[in-house]
């Protein structure tokens, strides 16, 4: 969908969003990766429209309680962009049944793996769940009848299955819970011969919910799973009173505020009508779905046969050339800057920098901004240590970081109890920067090391996010960052950078005078070219400036992960701007950014996207690339990237979502697996 809101061509993010997530779905369908891995990528699509669900559309729907005249203001529309949002996620949930029905479950039989429900289980299978169902699963199941005569509120809990039970008396409804979280949801049956056989929760509590409404006559039983908002992040763009505004008009809302409704679409109409009623929801929040639900679950669904061609080849992470060998990263990190790539690369080199630091008797002081604290790591563990050892330490913790509130919460006051200087973000302000800085005695005086990068300190997700970083002890970057961290400790008002960009200070201004700059060098006939890649892109002001470079013949080549609201390849507004998008093994998670600037290229790396949020509501670090093998390697692994020809997919007008293959006589570049190879290649001890 176009939104020419203000006379600006854009496409709506949050239909685009369903756009990335279809590429999700493309990822389970096709045979290039393993089955398993194809199921981890229903689980993936699956807990993604959760989440878009609970934050995104319950964002639509909060957003229309709001006063009329507001929402004319701002152009709001949310009742038909919830609509439309309905309507392609119900196309998409059909290709998502169609995959696992006619695509994983047969190919699971082939390879001796049965997923069988009630009606198919033999005698020993049903000796075996009964006794399964008494001994596990009965003691945590709370059961409830409702008379409807008298009854007429239902709660369910966010994101929890529970069956929706008719009888013979249509005055009465049962429901019931799933109790997955203790249980599992996935239960091993007696294998008959090889092969294999296995069985959802779900089937095992089917088979046995006439004990749970004793005396009941049950004709029919229908799996729901609700879907409940997350807390209100309005908009950044809607700003000042426009926002307090918003606030005040939504003060009295209730947290937690349903937002859709998955159910069994086998569930007859009238029951539809009872069970809505109950829950005080719209005809439009009703989303039919199958037989079960929750398929975020399939994240732990077993491999009884521990058959490795169903998985993905393990990749060892590739030792770093440099800092493998190093018994001193001061000394290393003084002599050259370093790099490292995630998750080609270990974590560890980031836990050994911090060891180092902890333990060195000329460190004074580490400061750190965390974003998602992990939980209980080596990287924790040495900041705990490093207050042991008497080191000043401060902690940047994001109180806002969202779903992760409470454990941030948690580790922020571990660390004060250690006597650590811990600073929580700012009213609407989100400390979303990537950066560690080391102060340590030298030869009189203090220097300062910087790890600047584009992912958060944690080792789990750096298995599965692909992201970069930097050491550096070079004083024009570790100079500006000191001054940041003033400005987060409140000794400062503004960092007053030049060669960082910092948001909201000054990463807007420059990158928008990087690209007049390319303009300006197009119109004087000089080669101009921008180059980035980002997770997404969606600030009006710079999609502005893009589509005015496109008009003045910058080529602009771009890579974006998920959603993009800019409308690529419109003659005459945006001709010379080509999308792709890489969806595979790992998530694209970097930031880099390349401008042609006459010849003298200039690439910036760091943890913002071109994005409202990050440009002006955020605490954002992007560096500039000053050491010249380092600069070649961010872009010839950029160049890998733009020239995958497997998996990546042309974003345009249409958003088809069109794979990009090899031509005839070609190479195929699976670009992940290019930088793998590229990185051992080049890390080579």
């Amino acid at each position: 969908m176009l939104d020419t809101s203000e006379d600006l061509p854009l496409i709506h993010r949050d239909l685009n969003w369903l756009s990335f997530n279809e590429r999700v779905l493309q990822e389970a369908e096709d045979k290039i990766n393993p089955l398993y891995e194809r199921i981890r990528f229903l689980a993936i699509f699956s807990s993604n429209l959760d989440e878009y669900f609970r934050v995104r559309v319950s964002q639509l729907r909060q957003i229309k309680r709001v006063e009329k005249s507001i929402r004319k203001k701002l152009d709001l529309k949310p009742s038909k962009i919830t609509k439309q949002i309905i309507e392609e996620v119900k196309k998409q949930q059909d290709k998502f049944g169609n995959i696992y029905y006619k695509q994983i479950i047969p190919e699971l039989a082939e390879h001796g793996i049965n997923i069988i429900d009630f009606h198919h289980f033999n005698e020993p299978q049903k000796k075996f769940i009964s006794e399964y169902f008494k001994q596990n699963i009965e003691t945590h199941l709370t059961p409830r009848l409702i008379d409807l005569k008298k009854e007429n509120e239902l709660f369910l809990e966010n994101s929890v299955l529970y069956f929706i039970v008719t009888f013979i008396d249509k005055n009465e409804l049962g429901v019931v819970n799933l109790p997955v979280e203790i249980c599992g949801r996935f239960i091993n049956l007696e294998n008959v011969g090889e092969a294999v056989y296995l069985t959802y929760l779900d089937e095992v509590l089917r088979s046995e919910l006439a004990y749970v409404f004793p005396g009941k006559e049950i004709t029919g039983i229908y799996e729901v799973k609700l879907s409940r908002d997350a807390e209100l992040y309005i908009e950044d763009k809607y700003t000042g009173e426009l926002a307090e505004k918003i606030y005040e008009s939504l003060a009295q809302r209730t947290d937690g505020q349903p937002t859709r409704l998955l159910y069994d679409s086998e569930m007859p109409y009238e029951v539809q009508k009872k069970v809505r009623k109950l829950l005080g929801l719209g005809k439009i929040d009703m989303m039919p779905g199958g037989r079960y639900h929750n398929f975020k679950d399939f994240f732990s669904f077993p491999d009884p046969t521990n058959n490795p061609d169903l998985h993905y080849e393990k990749l060892s992470p590739i030792k770093h050339k440099v800092l493998e060998i190093s018994k001193d990263y001061f000394k290393t990190i003084t002599e050259k800057d370093q790099s490292v790539h995630f998750p080609y690369m270990s974590f560890k080199y980031v836990e050994n920098f911090l060891e180092q630091a902890v333990s060195d008797k000329n460190v004074t002081d580490i400061k750190i901004s965390l974003y998602r604290v992990a939980d209980e790591s080596k990287l924790t563990t040495c900041l705990l240590q490093a207050l042991e050892n008497g080191k000043k330490v401060t902690v940047f913790v994001e109180a806002k970081a969202r779903f992760d509130e409470e454990n941030n919460i948690i580790w922020g006051r571990k660390f004060e109890e250690k006597g650590a200087n811990v600073i929580y973000s700012y009213p609407r302000i989100k400390v979303h920067s990537k950066v560690m800085l080391v102060s340590r005695l030298e030869n009189g005086g203090t220097t300062n090391y910087a790890y600047i990068g584009t992912g958060n300190f944690n080792s789990e997700t750096s298995k599965i996010y692909c992201d970069h970083a930097i050491f550096t002890a070079n004083k024009n970057i570790t100079k500006e960052l000191s001054r940041l961290f003033k400005v987060l400790e409140g000794d400062l008002i503004i960092p007053r950078e030049k060669n960082l960009l910092i948001s909201p200070f000054s990463t807007r201004q420059h990158f928008s005078k990087l690209i007049y700059n390319e303009i300006e060098n197009s119109r004087e006939g000089k080669k101009a070219k921008i180059t980035a890649k980002m997770n997404s892109l969606e600030d009006p002001e710079l999609i502005e400036l893009l589509y005015k470079a496109s008009q003045a013949g910058v080529e602009i080549r771009l890579l974006v992960r998920g959603f993009t609201c800019l409308i690529p390849g419109v003659k005459g507004l945006s001709e010379n701007i080509y999308i792709t998008s890489i969806v595979d093994r790992f998530l694209e998670h970097g930031r880099i950014y390349v401008f042609e600037n006459s010849g003298d290229e200039l690439i910036f790396f760091g943890s913002a996207d071109w994005m409202t949020r990050n440009l002006d509501r955020r605490i954002e670090v992007l560096a500039p690339i000053f050491d010249k093998d380092i600069a070649r390697e961010f872009k010839e692994i950029l160049e890998i990237q733009l020239n995958d020809n497997v998996k990546a997919r042309i974003q345009d007008e249409e958003e088809s979502n069109t794979y990009i293959k090899a031509k005839k006589g070609e190479k195929e570049i699976r670009s992940q697996y290019e930088i793998y190879n590229y990185l051992k290649k080049k890390h080579k001890i």
